[in-house]
């Protein structure tokens, strides 16, 4: 794959894809949805956003992106899943058959209980930002094993919530439900492509939870 130089690209299936569209607008990198797997080539990466896992490995499925992904990933390029993202990019899905099973890590699914049980906090991640970063935990999975090749890059109480390896980024968590850029500068520099400011400014000022609905008419 020759990776176009700046493009990333959001799995749009279901889940989020509009606020990872909106963050990436922010930090100056050009975003297209992928719905097909024609729509791959050329990418240096790609997010696969949070939604409901079963439906989306469904998904997957019905529209073969999931060998398409595979095939991608073996030619150069970077995933980042976030929440169901990152419970389908898992080796080993505690109680239920992996999807595409492309990073060393066992996750449990639902981890924290209903939606009732989301929550927000402030973390540190040394290699992502100075600062602290804010996030949030939506019905969220825990990560309970990182693989020998797996770097972690955030454990909190008794679980792994963000960890890598050398193509792909997952995180247990929604950075895109924040004012926080710093993932998402962090997944660009992670493909090799160039975004604006700088680790330091992780925050956008101009950001609000409603951001990006300007992007509802291309839905």
């Amino acid at each position: 794959m020759n990776a176009e130089a700046g493009a990333l690209g959001v799995l749009d299936l279901q889940g989020g894809v509009q606020e990872h569209l909106d963050h990436l607008q922010r930090i100056g990198v050009p975003a297209r949805t992928v719905k097909r797997a024609a729509e791959l080539d050329g990418l240096a990466g790609l997010i696969i956003p949070g939604g409901e896992s079963t439906c989306l490995s469904r998904l997957l499925r019905i529209f073969e992106l999931d060998q398409a992904i595979r095939r991608a990933v073996d030619g150069g390029l970077k995933l980042w899943g976030t929440c169901a993202g990152a419970i389908l990019l898992a080796a080993e899905n505690r109680g239920e058959a992996p999807a595409l099973g492309l990073i060393d890590i066992a996750i449990s699914r639902n981890a924290f209980g209903s939606q009732l049980d989301s929550f927000n906090r402030q973390v540190r991640v040394p290699m992502v930002a100075e600062e602290p970063i804010p996030v949030t935990f939506i019905r969220a999975p825990k990560i309970v094993r990182a693989g020998a090749g797996v770097r972690v890059l955030l454990e909190l109480d008794d679980y792994i919530a963000a960890a890598e390896d050398d193509r792909i980024l997952v995180t247990v968590f929604h950075p895109e439900l924040t004012p926080s850029l710093a993932f998402h500068r962090y997944f660009a520099r992670k493909c090799g492509v160039r975004s604006d400011g700088t680790e330091a400014a992780s925050r956008d000022p101009g950001w609000t939870p409603q951001s990006w609905m300007r992007f509802s008419h291309h839905a």
